[in-house]
C-alpha cells in the first residue's frame, strides 16, 4: 500500500556542473505529473512522462532539476544572442512605461547576466545532462520507497481504526440486546400501570414486535462487520487501493448514520457517535491512500 505523500532527492555532479533531481508528491484524484525543467533539458519531458506512470498510478507529482557550475570549472561565456534579445526587450519595456508616464529604473548588467539563457550559451556542457538522465530511475524509485514509507504508516493507522470500529460494533450489539430487554419491561410495568390489571401477553408481545422491528440494528451491525472484512482485505492487497477505500469509507458513513437514526438509547446513540468520529477520522486518511 503506497501513500500519496512523499518526497525524493537525488544529486550529482559531471563536466564541471553539479545537480540535483528532486520530487514530491501530494494526494489527488488522478496522476498529475508538473515539470519544472531547465532550457537544456526540455529533452528529459519524454522519459519522465513515461517513468513517473509506471511506478505511480495517483498523486500530484512535482519534478524540478537545479544545476549549478562547480567552483573552478571553466569560466562562463556570455551568450551574445540571448543578451541582445534581452537587451532590446528592457529597451521595448523601457520605452512603453516611459510613454505612459511611467519610468522604470534600467537593471544592471547582475541583473541582466541572472536572466535566463543569457549566462547558459557556450559554456555549458551536455555531459552533466547525461548523467542527470542516468538519475530519472532512481529518482522515480526513490520517490515511490517514500510513499510507500508513508503507506506502512497509513496501514498501521487503518488497521487500528477497524479494530476500534470492530469493538464499537461489538459494544452496539450488547447495547442494542439490552435495550430489548429494558424495553419489555418498561412496556410491561406502563401497561400495567395504565390498566390498573395484569397485561394481556399476548397484546404485549405483539407490541414488542413491532417495537423491535422499528428498532432492530441488526441488519446495519452485520452490514458494518462485513465492511470492515473488506477493509482488511483492502489493506492486505497489493497496488492502488485508494478509490475502493473511499467507496468503502462512504459505506461505512451511511451505517453509523442509520444506526444513530434508529437509536432510541442513550448507551447506544453514544456509541454511533463516536462510530461516526472514528469513520471521519479514517475518511481524512483514506484521502492520502494511493
Amino acid at each position: 500500500m503506497q501513500s500519496m505523500t512523499g518526497f525524493a532527492r537525488i544529486d550529482g555532479a559531471a563536466d564541471g556542473m553539479s545537480w540535483a533531481w528532486e520530487a514530491r508528491s501530494v494526494n489527488s484524484r488522478g496522476l498529475d505529473l508538473r515539470l519544472r525543467l531547465p532550457d537544456a533539458a526540455d529533452a528529459l519531458e519524454a522519459e519522465l512522462r513515461k517513468a513517473v506512470p509506471a511506478r505511480i498510478a495517483r498523486g500530484s507529482v512535482t519534478i524540478s532539476l537545479r544545476y549549478t557550475r562547480l567552483p573552478g570549472s571553466s569560466a562562463s561565456i556570455v551568450n551574445a544572442d540571448a543578451l541582445a534579445a534581452a537587451l532590446a526587450a528592457i529597451a521595448e519595456v523601457e520605452s512603453a512605461a516611459q510613454s505612459a508616464g511611467a519610468p522604470l529604473t534600467s537593471p544592471n548588467a547582475t541583473q541582466i547576466l541572472t536572466l535566463r539563457g543569457v549566462m547558459d550559451g557556450a559554456d555549458v556542457g551536455y555531459a552533466w545532462l547525461e548523467t542527470a538522465r542516468a538519475g530519472i530511475p532512481a529518482l522515480v524509485e526513490a520517490l515511490s520507497a517514500s510513499r510507500g514509507e508513508e503507506g506502512a504508516k497509513l496501514r498501521d493507522i487503518l488497521t487500528a481504526s477497524l479494530t476500534q470500529v470492530e469493538t464499537l460494533a461489538l459494544r452496539a450489539s450488547d447495547s442494542a440486546a439490552a435495550r430489548a430487554a429494558r424495553a419489555g419491561e418498561t412496556l410491561r410495568t406502563r401497561l400495567n400501570a395504565l390498566m390498573a390489571a395484569p397485561v394481556d401477553e399476548g397484546r404485549l408481545e405483539q407490541e414488542l414486535a413491532l417495537m423491535a422491528v422499528k428498532a432492530d440494528v441488526t441488519e446495519e451491525l452485520d452490514r458494518l462487520n462485513a465492511h470492515i472484512a473488506t477493509g482488511r482485505e483492502l489493506l492486505a492487497a497489493s497496488g492502488p487501493i485508494g478509490r475502493k477505500f473511499d467507496f468503502l469509507m462512504q459505506e461505512f458513513n451511511r451505517e453509523a448514520n442509520t444506526l444513530a437514526s434508529k437509536s432510541n438509547d442513550v448507551a447506544l446513540t453514544c456509541i454511533a457517535l463516536d462510530l461516526k468520529v472514528i469513520i471521519d477520522q479514517m475518511r481524512e486518511q483514506v484521502q492520502n491512500v494511493e
